[in-house]
Parts: C-alpha cells; sequence; structure tokens
C-alpha cells in the first residue's frame, strides 16, 4: 500500500494562500505545509498553524528570493540586501560551489529557529525551488535541520513518468527535472551520512504550475509503492499574491479545487493510498 504526504509549499506568501492552505488541511486534502519564515504573512501563518493542529508544519527554508534573517551573507546576495531573484544564477553558484556552506547552515537555521520560537513544533524541512537538491548546498541544510533537532527532509527527486510527454507544455519542465536527477545519488548518501529521515521521492514538480483535476488523477493512479510526498501549491489570487512577483497565481486556485474535489477523494480511496505526515513517516507510533 503506497503511503502520501500531501505538502502545501509556501506557507505564509500571502493571507490568501495561507487561508486556501487551511481550508485544504482542515477538508483532510493535505497533510502537511512548509512555512516560510521571512515571509509577508508570517504571522498569520502562525496563527493558522495553532488553531489546525491536525496540520503538521514543517520549514520551507528560502535561500532564493525575498531577504535573509542574518547578516553577512556576501554569498547568498551577492553583497546586497536580498537574495538572488534567479534560480539559474543560484545554480551556477551552487554547481561552482561560489556560495558558503557556512553562511547556508547559519540563515537555514536562523530560519528554523524563528519559526520554533513561534512555539511550532516543526517536522521536517525543504526548500523554496528545492534549492537543496544541489549537495554543495544540501549539506548545510541538513547540519541546520539537526542542530534544532529536525531529522527528516524532502527527497526533491521525482521519477520520470512517460505519461506527462503527452502534455507538451510540461515537455521542458519534465527535461529540466530529468537532467537534476544527477544529484540524486549524492543526495541519498548525503542523508545516510547525516542520518535524516526521506522518502522514496516526490511527486507533483513536474506539474509545478499545470495541476490540475485531470494531471492530479494521473499522478496518484500511477503512485509507485513506498512513501511519497506529492508537492503542492494551494492559494487565492488577489493583489497581494500578484505582488510577490510568484509565476504561480491562477493555478493555486485550480489546484486547491483538485486537491478538494470528490474525484481526488475516490482516486485516494481506490489506490488504497494511506495519507501520513512527516511526523507518522519518522515515528509510526505518532498519529493525530
Amino acid at each position: 500500500m503506497p503511503r502520501l504526504i500531501i505538502n502545501a509549499d509556501d506557507l505564509g506568501l500571502t493571507s490568501g494562500v495561507n487561508r486556501a492552505i487551511e481550508e485544504a488541511g482542515r477538508a483532510g486534502a493535505i497533510t502537511s505545509a512548509t512555512l516560510m519564515a521571512n515571509s509577508r504573512a508570517f504571522n498569520d501563518a502562525v496563527e493558522l498553524a495553532r488553531k489546525t493542529p491536525g496540520l503538521r508544519i514543517g520549514c520551507h527554508i528560502v535561500l532564493v528570493d525575498g531577504e535573509p534573517l542574518t547578516q553577512g551573507l556576501s554569498s547568498l546576495t551577492g553583497g546586497g540586501s536580498a537574495f538572488r531573484s534567479s534560480l539559474k544564477d543560484f545554480a551556477a553558484a551552487a554547481v561552482r560551489r561560489r556560495i558558503s556552506p557556512e553562511e547556508i547552515r547559519r540563515e537555514a537555521e536562523a530560519q528554523i529557529r524563528k519559526i520554533q520560537s513561534a512555539g511550532i513544533n516543526l517536522t521536517h524541512v525543504d526548500t523554496h525551488k528545492h534549492t537543496h537538491i544541489f549537495p554543495h548546498v544540501l549539506r548545510p541544510v541538513l547540519k541546520a535541520a539537526g542542530a534544532c533537532g529536525i531529522r527528516a527532509v524532502r527527497n526533491p527527486f521525482e521519477p520520470l513518468r512517460t505519461s506527462f510527454l503527452a502534455r507538451p507544455s510540461l515537455w521542458i519542465r519534465t527535461f529540466q527535472v530529468a537532467l537534476l536527477s544527477r544529484f540524486a545519488a549524492d543526495f541519498r548518501q548525503i542523508v545516510r551520512e547525516e542520518a535524516m529521515f526521506t522518502t522514496s521521492g516526490t511527486v507533483g514538480i513536474v506539474a509545478t504550475g499545470r495541476l490540475d483535476q485531470k494531471l492530479l488523477l494521473r499522478i496518484i493512479a500511477g503512485l509507485p509503492e513506498g512513501t511519497w510526498e506529492l508537492v503542492c501549491h494551494p492559494g487565492y489570487v488577489d493583489a497581494e499574491l500578484s505582488a510577490t512577483g510568484t509565476r504561480l497565481l491562477e493555478s493555486r486556485r485550480v489546484e486547491l479545487a483538485a486537491l478538494t474535489s470528490e474525484e481526488n477523494r475516490r482516486a485516494l480511496a481506490k489506490r488504497e493510498i494511506e495519507l501520513v505526515s512527516y511526523a507518522e513517516f519518522v515515528n509510526p507510533a505518532v498519529r493525530d
């Protein structure tokens, strides 16, 4: 029987995103969400988490876009006050090892501890735009997580699905994700060395921005055995969201509708997929 963690990214991004995540959590459509410590709607997200104890919370570590919580991060900011806005530029610097691991560790730990200081028990970490896919970034992120008592991390590698090739809008994204699989072996080795837990992999990365009812049902129907994580980005579109510069706008509303649909519930039941969070994954004795 497959197990599935359904995690909503970007908690704290805006009040509309928070509201959608709360709705999905109360409907049982998601099992966890990852909170951005440097987000504009952080306080609202903390209140949401307190009111929704059944929704597990992780830290969505931000190393691109936005502003850091700590000072003196010249390799992460290029000497400015904000992180790089280009994932391509970040990736090039990470692959060339031009980002300080100590800066990554220090900033990641500050973000984790800010959330923990708000009284939230964190179950795992992941990163905004999956930047921990790069080995040079992964290890200091895991060092920070371990120092804060967190034992689980997202496995950001998605199995190649030839069925996605039937949708031309996903061709480029599928190719990009496939290229990044070169880092998968390093990921598994570093996770073992740092004594962390991770899943069999992640689904929904290729479909980011395109995840509608049809694609969601296709993902569920093809979910392999093991424990997997479905990455999603539910939200409501408003002026606040548009001002963030995210490319994910109307797609967030579409995802929310698909996740909370009766069709989705029936598909999960038909496959007998067990919905869990990272809390149960790390410690099977934990149950809400």
